[in-house]
């Protein structure tokens, strides 16, 4: 899945801004696209700029399928690894093996295409029944066609891929598919080959055969991590949903801590009044006590005076 490098005249590479963009929500990808345009052109990479620049919107399943890519490479490059044999195996194998093989292949794209669809509902953004049969249908294609394997691998599909139709997608084997060795038309007389000897049909039978056991492993791997992919998105998930239940209660407890402490303070600016209150009433108390004490003094003062003879 790697890819040659865009470089741009400032001797930057393109490639990271577009991997970035084919991976952004379809919503917010002109913003983005712009976002990085102009920043390739501030640092003088004006053909990155224009490459940047000249990318277009994908659709949001062709977006799910560029996810699902960079989100499972492990789990994407195998898939690509059972395309190349299921196709070679197709080439050579007898109807019997395309049945069995189509319903391995029927069973990982069904799990691939619920799993883009559970990304693409985590970044916020979920796929409808039609964009998620597009899902199916690109990772069908991918399976059957290089071309569309290496459009799949480069991470910038702008719109889902259609699978050929030669290719089976159906239990059954194909209309006309031979059970036996497809063998090369008879050549004219003058440069007509030699008959395979039996030993020679018997390798033939034994690489077929080989051939197949390969794919079928290959398919049963890759079904296999899938399923240990599914069940560990199942505990992440489960863990998100735990996270959330602790942060929601959480934020009721600082909500309530909050309340209490708004409380709190108005009771504490009321109290704070109440002594100030206190306090003067206390200090106009005391003034009125002395005051009462000096009256008390000078008219005590003013009978003794008073009663003493007068000489």
């Amino acid at each position: 899945m790697q890819r040659k490098g865009v470089r741009g005249s400032g001797g930057h590479d393109a490639e990271g801004p577009l991997d970035e963009l084919y991976t952004t929500p379809p919503p917010h990808f002109v913003t983005r696209r712009e976002e990085l345009a102009a920043e390739a052109k501030a640092d003088g990479r004006m053909d990155d700029a224009r490459l940047i620049h000249a990318a277009r919107r994908p659709t949001l399943a062709a977006w799910a399928a560029n996810v699902l890519l960079r989100s499972q490479p492990v789990a994407s490059q195998r898939f690509l690894e059972l395309g190349r044999a299921l196709r070679e195996a197709y080439r050579t194998l007898d109807a019997d093996g395309i049945k069995e093989l189509s319903d391995q292949r029927r069973e990982i794209v069904s799990s691939l295409s619920r799993q883009a669809a559970a990304l693409a509902r985590e970044a916020g953004h979920p796929l409808s029944d039609a964009a998620q049969q597009d899902v199916a249908s690109t990772l069908h294609a991918v399976l059957a066609d290089q071309a569309a394997a290496d459009r799949w691998a480069a991470g910038r599909l702008r719109s889902p891929l259609t699978p050929p139709a030669d290719f089976p997608s159906s239990t059954a084997a194909p209309a006309g598919a031979p059970r036996t060795p497809t063998r090369e038309p008879t050549a004219p007389r003058s440069s007509q080959k030699r008959t395979p000897t039996k030993d020679e049909l018997a390798q033939r039978r034994r690489q077929r055969q080989e051939q197949l056991t390969q794919a079928r492993k290959a398919a049963k791997a890759a079904d296999r991590r899938l399923r240990e992919q599914h069940a560990e998105q199942a505990d992440a998930d489960a863990s998100m949903e735990q996270a959330r239940d602790r942060h929601d209660q959480a934020r009721q407890q600082v909500s309530a801590a909050e309340g209490q402490l708004r409380q709190a303070r108005e009771q504490f600016q009321k109290a704070e009044q109440e002594q100030q209150a206190a306090e003067e009433r206390c200090r106009a108390a005391a003034d009125a006590v002395a005051r009462a004490e000096q009256a008390v003094r000078d008219a005590s003062q003013e009978v003794e005076r008073l009663a003493t003879p007068v000489r």
